[in-house]
C-alpha cells in the first residue's frame, strides 16, 4: 500500500486552490493518472526531484507529489503555456 492515501494527496494538490475555484483534482483517477505519468518520466530518464535511491519510480512520483515539488496542471493550463512559447 502506498502512503500517503489518495485523500491526503488530493488535499496537498488542491491546497493552493482558492475557495470557490475548481479543484485541480477531484478524483482518485486523476491522482493515479498524474503519478503514473510522472513515474514514466522518471523511467525514461528524468531526474527525481526527491531522494529516490532504492525506490521504485511510482514511489518516487508519489513522494514528489506529496512534498509539492511536482504540480499537476490541467490540460487548459498546459495549452496556455504552450501558446506562450
Amino acid at each position: 500500500m502506498l502512503h500517503p492515501s489518495y485523500t491526503d494527496l488530493m488535499k496537498v494538490v488542491n491546497s493552493e486552490v482558492e475557495e470557490g475555484d475548481t479543484p485541480v483534482v477531484n478524483s482518485r483517477y486523476s491522482i493515479v493518472q498524474a503519478t503514473a505519468r510522472r513515474a514514466r518520466q522518471i523511467i525514461s530518464g528524468d531526474e527525481p526531484l526527491v531522494d529516490g535511491e532504492g525506490k521504485k519510480p511510482l514511489s518516487v512520483a508519489v513522494e514528489e507529489l506529496n512534498k509539492g515539488v511536482v504540480k499537476i496542471i490541467t490540460d487548459e493550463q498546459q495549452m496556455k503555456e504552450e501558446d506562450q512559447k
